[in-house]
């Protein structure tokens, strides 16, 4: 009977331990997802060049490879595509299909990895578009922002699609997806296509002129995504009006604004907090010099509370603007609140006005509008330094009547002393 007993206590503590455990563990937040990053290297047959080092383009690419995939970080999921690495023919509607994944998106087998990528030659045509489309399908779908790293040293022979274009369609999709590209040819045409495919998608473009600078260049945009895939921005829609504009917590997000346009957003701020924002505008496609960014805070009745604004002259690739602002006990909204028998303080609504003066150079494709990260936070304001309070009304009065009785008679006292000291001399 004493053994039964106590097998029934321990079975009810089980039981209950289970139940106060088990939702608390369905509760706990998910794991963070891993960094996602696929390389998508060509391999068609300008690739035989060789003008690297003295050494083939393909060669130097695939060491580059190997070095990167030994010093990958153990949590990060790589994926491998290529593109003009099979069909030989001359063909062209079958050679612009011609992209493969030969390393699924996914914790990697180094042996495997590299196998895969020595024994590519190159054959075919340049279906840039067209694979990263593909990519972007191979890297998912997630919450957290994932990398393609193209590597390539030609312009797209297979457009459309124009892989400028397939950039932009993906960013405009609100896919948290940055693409960097490596130029291998320093030819002007290709260069200006890729820093358009990552201008569109917050990416980076470099020119690789050697072995070592592609190898260390890959292993630092594999090292970055371990640093950016937990910090994507949300995708928000600003308005036409504040009254209808998407309210905002602290966050950095993303957005996207058409040429000469203004959208607004809405922040709570309460008196004694301060309000700081900033804007960027990425310059992804061709636009006319003279243009500008403003960031502007205004009231929800329209009075402007301040603005911040930055201009470009042609060259930038990225204009920022940023503003701060404090909800002090000055403003009249909050004034008045804090004379209220109110115990809560409403905070005050600040409209935020990002404006731009982009205009398109003939030719220059209007949608989707331009990207814009806006960043904001809302902190404890910083109160500014006092200076001397010397009072106010007849107390001022007095105090500037004893400072002037005292400075005369300093005054008469050295006057007198310099002039008695001036006769006997």
């Amino acid at each position: 009977m004493i053994n039964f007993r106590r097998s029934t206590a321990v079975l009810l503590g089980l039981l209950a331990t289970t139940a106060l455990t088990g939702p608390a563990q369905a509760d706990e937040e998910p794991a963070p997802e891993p960094p996602r990053v696929e390389l998508v290297l060509d391999v068609s047959g300008s690739m035989r060049a060789a003008d690297i080092d003295g050494r083939t383009r393909i060669s130097v690419a695939q060491q580059a490879f190997n070095d990167v995939v030994d010093a990958l970080p153990g949590e990060t999921q790589l994926g491998i595509r290529v593109l003009g690495a099979t069909y030989r023919g001359k063909d062209k509607k079958v050679g612009c299909q011609d992209t493969q994944q030969i390393v699924p998106v996914g914790p990697v087998d180094r042996s495997a990895a590299k196998a895969a990528v020595a024994t590519l030659r190159p054959t075919g045509f340049t279906p840039v578009g067209l694979a990263l489309r593909s990519a972007a399908q191979d890297l998912g779908t997630g919450a957290t922002t994932r990398r393609i790293v193209l590597i390539t040293d030609g312009e797209d022979t297979c457009a459309p699609p124009d892989p400028c274009e397939v950039a932009r369609e993906l960013a405009a999709q609100g896919t948290s997806l940055v693409v960097d590209t490596l130029g291998l040819a320093p030819d002007e045409k290709v260069r200006r296509q890729l820093l358009c495919i990552a201008s569109a998608t917050g990416g980076t473009y470099t020119a690789a002129q050697s072995a070592e600078e592609l190898t260390d260049r890959i292993k630092q945009l594999v090292e970055r995504a371990g640093d950016t895939h937990t910090r994507a921005p949300t995708v928000v829609g600003g308005t036409s009006a504040c009254d209808s504009a998407p309210l905002l917590a602290p966050g950095v997000y993303a957005d996207r604004e058409a040429f000469s346009e203004h959208r607004y957003y809405r922040v709570p701020v309460r008196p004694g907090q301060e309000l700081r924002a900033s804007v960027s505008m990425a310059l992804d496609r061709a636009v006319n010099r003279d243009y500008g960014v403003l960031l502007r805070a205004t009231a929800a009745d329209g009075r402007e509370l301040v603005r911040g604004a930055d201009a470009g002259s042609g060259r930038a690739d990225v204009l920022s603007a940023g503003l701060r602002w404090s909800a002090t006990a000055d403003d009249e909204d909050a004034a008045e609140t804090e004379q209220s028998s109110a115990p809560v303080i409403e905070p005050t609504t600040v409209c935020l006005v990002v404006s731009n003066s982009f205009a398109p150079r003939p030719g220059t494709a209007a949608t989707p509008g331009m990207p814009v990260e806006l960043t904001i936070d809302v902190v404890a304001a910083a109160p500014a330094p006092d200076g001397p309070d010397l009072g106010r009304g007849w107390a001022l009065l007095a105090l500037l009547t004893i400072a002037g009785l005292i400075t005369g008679l300093l005054a008469g006292l050295l006057t007198r002393w310099w002039v008695a000291t001036w006769r006997e001399n």
